[in-house]
């Protein structure tokens, strides 16, 4: 494959694609290398041509009757559709194939292809928690950003139902070497994340969460830095005060330039009303 397609920086507009690239993301032979790629693949031309490389083409018409429930065919729709539908082909195949199948979507060239598998582990009602967490681990530290983001977002209902036993299992996963597992721990729990369920528990008692926030409160990667102050301006909405005085107490206890950043973008919010 060209180093042009290889190293390119990707098109700001989707229809600034060039053919030859939207082409290769579909057939599942490339990985998009933006948002504006990642939200151009039409994953039902993807899903064809999966299928054919699975040698599945008969199930196609499994998936065309889980898509067709959709009102909106927007990617965080068609995601957890697919999903549900690959569920519904694994019933039919023996333990054998179902880990055969599953194993070539988790590591398949294609991001939009692991992010099916992702979405598989957070809606597999066979899993219990602490089983749907070890297994989303591999993507919750994928190297492409989209999967990453699925991760959580297919974590999110299992968490929202379990949120005790999530917060105890997620303790380790704050203070794991792997800055992308201890970013994940974050934006899973955020009591109202972007493109996800609201968390009303954690909006009314964040500090439920507290500990896992202590442990990266002077983090240092931008990346993680980010989603702790995230979380902490989405708390802000709800307990104002709660948030004033954790970020006090992380100054006094924790004068590092990165508690520093973390604390300004905590507090974005309450800023503006004043």
């Amino acid at each position: 494959m060209p180093d042009s397609i290889l190293h390119r920086k990707g098109a700001r507009k989707g229809t600034d694609i060039p053919p030859d690239v939207l082409q290769l993301l579909q057939q599942g032979q490339l990985e998009t290398v933006n948002l504006t790629e990642w939200l151009a693949v039409d994953h039902v031309v993807l899903l064809r041509n999966a299928l054919d490389e699975f040698g599945l083409q008969r199930s196609f018409n499994v998936f065309l009757t889980e898509l067709d429930h959709l009102k909106e065919k927007k990617i965080m729709k068609m995601i957890p559709a697919i999903a549900q539908a690959w569920l519904h082909v694994f019933e039919q195949q023996a333990l054998e194939e179902r880990t055969r199948l599953f194993d070539a979507m988790a590591s398949h060239l294609s991001d939009s292809i692991r992010c099916w598998a992702a979405y598989i582990i957070g809606i597999d009602s066979r899993l219990s928690l602490e089983e749907k967490l070890a297994g989303i681990r591999p993507f919750a530290a994928d190297s492409h950003f989209g999967v990453r983001e699925i991760a959580w977002m297919a974590m999110r209902e299992p968490i929202f139902l379990q949120l005790d036993e999530a917060l105890a299992l997620l303790n380790s996963w704050v203070r794991n070497e792997d800055a992308n597992i201890r970013r994940f721990a974050i934006e899973l729990t955020r009591p109202q994340g972007v493109w996800a369920k609201h968390i009303p528990e954690l909006k009314e008692h964040p500090e439920l969460a507290l500990p896992l926030l202590e442990a990266v409160q002077s983090d240092p990667v931008k990346y993680v830095q980010d989603s702790v102050g995230n979380w902490l301006n989405d708390a802000s909405k709800t307990n104002p005060e709660w948030v004033t005085q954790v970020c006090d107490t992380w100054l006094m206890t924790s004068d590092t330039k990165e508690t520093k950043r973390i604390v300004t973008r905590a507090q974005r919010s309450l800023n503006k009303m004043k």
